[in-house]
């Protein structure tokens, strides 16, 4: 059996990796501390519950396993928490994805995806982003994910550590079969929080900041379905296995929506009104973000099959209607 350690596997994107991993032939293990994960979330392979930061504990998991490679996912990834707590993201996000590298390489795994983010970047004002856009990052979360990529490239060279880094941009929708999805506690992230107001289960959306320099004030992000993001990292894994060495990719759609055109498709699929206040900016939120990912469609053969707005609601409103995890 073909073993991929999975960091983060009880997460929300980490989950349907390990669905898109046995479905592709392989075994994922699954590595969490269920500070954020679920463990209801952990179908599809074995488990191991662990602290990055634990050297020890990694080295255990490397030796009983023996993966081929490591898909890391496990981060802290909210916005204004990284705003308000900058140390606990260098502590959390750059200390444990170290200690994760310097065990991978002692046992000889040298194949790692990683899950980045578009937050590298930071603000570029009206400019499709591309993986050549100048990294800026607004926030720590944006700075923890840089640090990381710029440790993968130390590691590579002194140690040859083959490494494929996705930038994300939004994620949303779920697995076609709700067998697991999108849950966090507390939710921030706008298409569930929009739903669980929609669906009674908060009093309302609050729209943050009205007053962008975007047709309707409001910011303006890139969706890419959750099921296409992690097709994409089965991609870059066999891309590893080809030996054709380390790269960087955006994951998005290439199209951007204002949070009110959101608001006005999810009142389309679930054919409910949104409840919505407007509130003031986030610290940290940038104006516009969209990708340029052609590269990920040229070269890993990649394209966001799901990742139109209707589509990534409809999944997210039939897990939400279905599914949720019980800590």
């Amino acid at each position: 059996m073909t073993h991929v350690l999975v960091t983060g596997g009880a997460g929300y994107i980490g989950s349907h990796a390990c669905k898109a991993l046995v479905a592709a032939g392989y075994v994922p293990v699954c590595v969490d501390n269920l500070s954020t994960g679920w463990r209801d979330a952990v179908k599809f392979g074995p488990f191991e519950v662990a602290e990055l930061a634990d050297r020890a504990r990694l080295d255990a998991i490397f030796a009983r396993w023996q993966p081929v490679a490591v898909m890391h996912f496990a981060a802290l990834s909210q916005v204004g928490e990284a705003m308000a707590q900058p140390g606990l993201y260098w502590r959390n996000n750059v200390l444990g994805s170290l200690t994760l590298i310097e065990a991978a390489v002692a046992a000889g795994c040298l194949d790692l995806v990683f899950s980045s983010t578009c937050a590298t970047y930071g603000e570029h004002d009206n400019v499709v982003l591309t993986e050549e856009t100048t990294q800026a990052p607004l926030n720590a979360y944006g700075a923890s994910k840089r640090a990381v990529e710029n440790i993968l490239r130390d590691f590579e060279a002194a140690h040859g550590l083959r490494h494929v880094i996705f930038r994300y941009f939004n994620v949303a929708g779920g697995d076609p079969e709700a067998e697991v999805g999108e849950y966090h506690r507390p939710e921030t992230h706008l298409i569930p929080v929009m739903l669980e107001a929609i669906d009674g289960k908060r009093p309302a959306l609050t729209i943050h900041g009205t007053d962008y320099d975007t047709p309707d004030g409001t910011c303006i992000r890139d969706y890419v379905h959750v099921c296409d993001l992690v097709d994409a990292h089965v991609l870059g894994l066999k891309w590893l296995e080809q030996g054709k060495g380390s790269a960087v990719f955006n994951l998005g759609s290439g199209h951007g929506f204002s949070v009110r055109q959101v608001v006005d498709a999810s009142r389309a699929v679930t054919n409910r009104e949104v409840p919505y206040t407007e509130g003031p900016r986030r610290a940290g939120d940038a104006t516009k973000l969209v990708s340029g990912s052609t590269r990920a469609e040229a070269e890993l053969g990649w394209s966001p099959r799901r990742s139109t707005l209707p589509q990534m609601i409809e999944d997210a409103w039939r897990w939400h209607t279905h599914g949720h995890y019980d800590k």
